[in-house]
């Protein structure tokens, strides 16, 4: 089995990418604790709510995959807790949130677990250092004890060839086609094939590969715009870096090379060319039949916002019609007691010798007087009742759409979260679908096709075929940093100059456009992106 595990940020992402269905043929939530929430965007939102609150921690989920060795057979659920329990106990995380998801690929069977860093009774994150030393202790100690061969790599005599492919690499074999031995051997062979530097750039540039300058001297950029390091590709334990760089800094100075950006933008430029002439009938069936697949699914939480909605109104009309009830109920007891109490005084006082005695002691003033005053005090407090009976049928009114507010707010949570898995399928069926064409374009060869620029269709044979060794003489002549014409470079500094002028000074600079400053969180942030595309 081969474990692979990484602290991360971007929980949305990793929820989508968990709960992507096109790209797994079975996809199982098999746990989740520590969270209000059952599903794995609500918990993983809980747990960066936490992370802001409590810390300054961006990483705060610690995410596992277990990748059990197929000519080994499948693990059993006991074999993988147990594997689980031994991760936590060795990392500290027993006692942290987390959730496991199982996936089923090309018949294959591996688990995702995913844990919050974030410890919510001490207020600070997991500290996790040497998890990657700690993991491989732990990997050795369960292939003992449970009768597994270790994986390549984990054998303490292994020499290392055998490395398991970075994020990084496994995003760029996934997008291309083209698997890291693929691209060495392409490399190699154009190393070994030439004598001198010209010819070496000529050979990748045929290859589809060109030469640039980055973080590092010397990187290759290819026609999919994926970036390597040129001395990484070249297969051969005799040629070190320096001795690379010795060969090409003699015509080819990485000051004079293309930037990473300009390359990326060259190659996109003949590539759009080579792929916009394909027919898109077999993707835009295939994106068809997926939205089709999206949906069927669509249609539980669709069925549920109905039966939601009808709900709320029947709740609305029940108590609506019971506060009506409740003031009807009010008004009719006022009524009946008045009407009651009048009877009362006529009885009272209904014979004539009664009536005859008031009017000559004045009883009867007196006694209206009274019953006037007993009659506002009643009427006062009917209208008391009846306010307070309507701030309470307020106080519950408010609560009712409170609630619903609550589960109005968890649908539309839960229908963003499908339409990220949505995207996420979408994107992976695309990302397979561009696959499969530079696949199928390569053919048997393996070799990336030619560039053609200008319309071929409508020229002579000769006139094409000198056109498709113009990427090549391009590429060659961008690497060697050929001077640009001077009605470019006058073009170029006027575009500067206006630019400059439109940023609201009035006047250009005399020390040309400053570089833009990018924050240092937002390098990581766009690297971690780039990592959530390749898992």
């Amino acid at each position: 089995m081969i474990p692979f595990a990484s602290q991360r940020g971007l929980g949305q992402d990793l929820a989508a990418h968990l709960q992507n269905e096109y790209d797994n043929e079975r996809m199982e939530v098999a746990g989740l604790r520590g969270s209000v929430a059952q599903d794995l965007h609500g918990a993983f939102a809980e747990w960066e709510v936490q992370a802001k609150a409590l810390t300054n921690c961006r990483n705060y989920l610690y995410s596992l995959s277990i990748n059990p060795d197929p000519e080994q057979g499948e693990l059993t659920r006991e074999q993988y807790d147990d594997y689980i329990a031994r991760v936590e106990d060795k990392l500290g995380l027993s006692d942290q949130p987390r959730a496991i998801v199982f996936h089923t690929k090309h018949g294959r069977e591996h688990c995702h677990v995913v844990w919050s860093r974030i410890d919510t009774e001490n207020e600070r994150a997991v500290q996790l250092a040497f998890d990657r030393e700690k993991l491989m202790m732990v990997t050795r100690e369960f292939a003992r004890d449970h009768g597994l061969s270790l994986p390549k790599g984990y054998d303490k005599d292994s020499s290392g060839k055998d490395k398991q492919l970075s994020l990084y690499e496994q995003h760029q074999q996934t997008s291309t086609g083209l698997t890291k031995e693929q691209r060495m051997e392409q490399v190699t062979d154009a190393w070994r094939a030439s004598d001198s530097p010209q010819a070496f750039v000529q050979a990748l540039a045929e290859q589809g590969y060109i030469l640039a300058t980055g973080k590092r001297p010397y990187v290759l950029i290819d026609i999919y715009g994926e970036m390597n390091a040129l001395p990484k590709l070249i297969d051969d334990k005799n040629v070190r870096t320096k001795d690379i760089r010795e060969f090409l800094g003699k015509e080819f100075t990485p000051e004079n090379l293309p930037s990473v950006e300009d390359a990326r933008e060259l190659a996109a430029q003949h590539r759009k060319a080579l792929e916009d002439h394909k027919a898109h009938e077999q993707k835009s069936e295939a994106i068809a039949n997926l939205k089709k697949a999206q949906a069927q699914r669509r249609q539980k939480l669709n069925q549920y916002q109905a039966d939601l909605r009808a709900k709320h109104q029947a709740e609305n009309d029940r108590m609506k019609g019971w506060f009506r009830q409740q003031r009807d109920a009010q008004r009719s007891t006022y009524f009946t007691t008045k009407a009651q109490i009048k009877e009362d005084r006529s009885q009272q006082f209904a014979s004539v010798l009664a009536a005859f005695l008031g009017r000559i002691t004045l009883l009867d003033r007196a006694r209206n007087a009274v019953y006037r005053y007993q009659d506002r005090r009643r009427l006062k407090a009917h209208i008391a009742e009846r306010q307070r009976l309507a701030r309470q049928q307020e106080e519950q009114q408010r609560e009712l759409q409170k609630q619903q507010q609550l589960q109005a707010a968890e649908l539309a949570r839960q229908e963003r979260a499908l339409s990220q898995i949505d995207r996420k399928e979408l994107f992976s069926l695309e990302q397979s679908l561009r696959a499969e064409q530079r696949i199928a374009d390569r053919g048997s060869s393996g070799k990336m096709p030619a560039i053609r620029t200008g319309r071929e269709t409508d020229q002579p044979k000769k006139t094409r075929a000198r056109q498709r060794s113009a990427f090549a003489e391009e590429l060659v002549k961008a690497a060697s940093g050929a001077r640009r014409s001077a009605p470019k470079i006058k073009e170029e500094f006027e575009k500067a100059a206006r630019d400059e002028k439109s940023d609201g000074k009035g006047e250009g600079s005399k020390e040309g456009p400053k570089p833009v400053k990018r924050s240092r969180s937002n390098r990581k942030r766009r690297r971690d992106r780039d990592k959530d595309r390749g898992r």
